[in-house]
């Protein structure tokens, strides 16, 4: 084992990939001379060369769909947004061609893609650039939609996204690239589409994904020392979402609390809240509750920031609300 950090594992997982097959290469803004707008691709240039590792224009609707041509013929890109709030200048390419030409051609082509960038708030950088695009990319069928939150989860997914044969929505943070953790030496894989239990409970469930899972496990040790054993579920990706491993935690804990980044109307938490009154509504002890964000755009000011981002305070509430308890 050895620590190492969230935008060096992505690389490490890129490079891994592309030593194996000479067909996978990355693109995207910055990523080759600068070595990544986050140096996530830190080296790849100086090992791999410009033919594998390649600088665009400021053109996301160009390179998505220079990389959707290639994926249709036999190559497996790897397209970096700066960020997931400038793919919608590339989103038809995406929702359009890159999620349906498989069903659309009969099984006669497949497209072999990673999109990934970071996705969400990252501080002061305003409603344009603090918008969180999960709900949006996992409403299409077609794509598969990877949410890491840690370094030895976004490793795994990443190198099992990238071997995909369909095309996997891949989506960091900017506040994440600098989190350490161990990871292992010899190589691994983590499946697309599998709910990971980051700390065991009894009382209520806890879920959520991406960066704001820290809020969750925070709030849950929190939580634990006022005598309630928090379950926290981490889905990891939300398309295919892991409905099992929720509903089995909420029928050994009755209760169920959703956290997620988001805008309310149309979110994960909606998708999951349906679900589990649909199929779980019998163990249900009390009505579940969710925490997003509010229904409006991320402000900038700093002051109005802190009162939009969900708190550890309001999670902790809601958890308590679950379980009646002041």
């Amino acid at each position: 084992m050895a620590e190492y950090t969230f935008r060096e594992v992505i690389a490490q997982a890129m490079s891994e990939e592309m030593r194996k097959d000479e067909s996978i290469y990355l693109m995207g803004e910055e990523v080759a001379e600068y070595n990544g707008a986050y140096k996530a691709s830190k080296g790849m240039l100086d090992e791999f060369g410009p033919k594998r590792v390649i600088d665009t224009p400021i053109a996301e609707l160009g390179f998505t769909g220079i990389s959707v041509g290639a994926a249709m013929n036999g190559n497996r890109p790897i397209v970096e947004f700066m960020t997931f709030n400038f793919s919608l200048v590339g989103i038809d390419q995406i929702i359009n061609n890159a999620a349906k030409i498989r069903q659309m051609s009969g099984g006669q082509w497949n497209c072999p893609i990673v999109f990934r960038g970071p996705t969400a708030s990252a501080g002061q950088l305003g409603a344009t650039h603090s918008q969180a695009f999960e709900g949006w990319f996992a409403n299409c069928p077609g794509l598969k939609v990877v949410v890491p939150s840690n370094p030895y989860d976004a490793k795994g997914l990443l190198k099992t996204a990238i071997q995909d044969n369909d095309p996997v929505i891949f989506m960091e943070s900017e506040q994440m690239y600098g989190d350490k953790m161990e990871i292992p030496e010899e190589e691994y894989y983590l499946p697309i589409g599998k709910a990971d239990i980051k700390r065991e409970g009894t009382d209520v469930t806890l879920v959520s994904f991406g960066k704001i899972m820290k809020l969750a496990l925070q709030a849950a040790e929190d939580m634990a020392k006022e005598g309630i054993s928090v379950e926290v579920i981490d889905l990891r990706t939300v398309r295919p979402l892991d409905f099992d491993t929720v509903l089995e935690s909420v029928k050994k804990t009755n209760r169920l609390v959703i956290l997620e980044e988001a805008w309310p109307f149309g979110s994960i938490s909606s998708e999951i809240t349906y679900m589990v009154q649909q199929k779980a509504f019998d163990y249900l002890d009390a009505p579940i509750k969710r925490i997003t964000t509010p229904d409006a755009p991320a402000p900038y000011s700093a002051a109005l920031f802190a009162e939009w981002f969900p708190k550890l305070e309001k999670v902790k509430e809601e958890i308590k609300k679950a379980m009646y308890v002041k």
